[in-house]
């Protein structure tokens, strides 16, 4: 689309935390190394439904690198009390790894 197109500027937006939007996102950032030339983009996600953050073409590529981001984690785990503010995966998973209530039954209650 953008080799046919040859659009001016592309502006994605995509809900933060989504796998498949953040497949979106790289993806722009693919067609400029795929076609070779620069593409004007702009990237923002909407954290929790509310704040338009602008995202930059950086934090898309490392997001990428699995092995990279397991490194920043290691480095700096307090970015994982930042995860827990979003995520209700993250969340979900502190609550598996916790001793289990009673016949190994848990509340989804507040994942929900």
């Amino acid at each position: 689309m953008i080799r046919s197109t040859r659009p001016r500027r592309i502006v994605v937006v995509t809900i933060d935390g989504s796998p498949h939007c953040f497949a979106l996102q790289a993806a722009v950032n693919e067609a400029e190394y795929i076609l070779g030339e620069r593409v004007e983009r702009e990237h923002y996600v909407v954290v929790d439904g509310v704040v338009l953050k602008r995202i930059s073409a950086n934090a898309i590529r490392v997001a990428r690198y699995l092995s990279v981001v397991d490194e920043v984690v290691e480095k700096n785990p307090e970015v994982l009390r930042e995860l827990e503010k979003h995520s209700k995966e993250y969340k979900l998973s502190l609550e598996f790894n916790r001793e289990p209530r009673g016949e190994g039954c848990f509340s989804l209650h507040n994942y929900l």
